[in-house]
């Protein structure tokens, strides 16, 4: 059974920083292309980050370019994503989610999805 699991999201002030995890099991990670999406209530889930299987290729949103960086550790099966210069338009529902293909770097369609962890970032 594939089980994907978020964590580190939380309150934060505007400008601040926030790491979130990653794991996931059940699946060989290693051949995963790894995404972080984001959700508001009332918008689509959006791309945040792609990291290729091997972590050559990463691509970001526009919105998150220089100052949001994706990693992954294959050897522990966890995703990372280090935020900093937190806007309060940061603040949404973040998902990490597998994909068998990086797909030029869309993550989609995903495979597995972890149920989320909220950041908030006060203004």
């Amino acid at each position: 059974q594939v089980q994907v699991v978020e964590s580190g999201g939380g309150l934060v002030q505007a400008g601040g920083s926030l790491r979130l995890s990653c794991t996931a099991s059940g699946l060989t990670f290693n051949t995963y292309a790894m995404g972080w999406f984001r959700q508001t209530p009332g918008k689509e889930r959006e791309l945040v980050s792609c990291i290729n299987w091997s972590s050559r290729f990463t691509n970001y949103a526009d919105s998150v370019k220089g100052r949001f960086t994706t990693s992954r550790d294959n050897t522990k099966r966890t995703l990372y994503l280090q935020m900093n210069s937190l806007k309060p338009e940061d603040t949404a529902m973040y998902y990490c989610a597998a994909a068998a293909r990086w797909n030029d770097g869309s993550c989609s369609p995903s495979d597995y999805w972890g149920q989320g962890t909220q950041v908030t970032v006060s203004s």
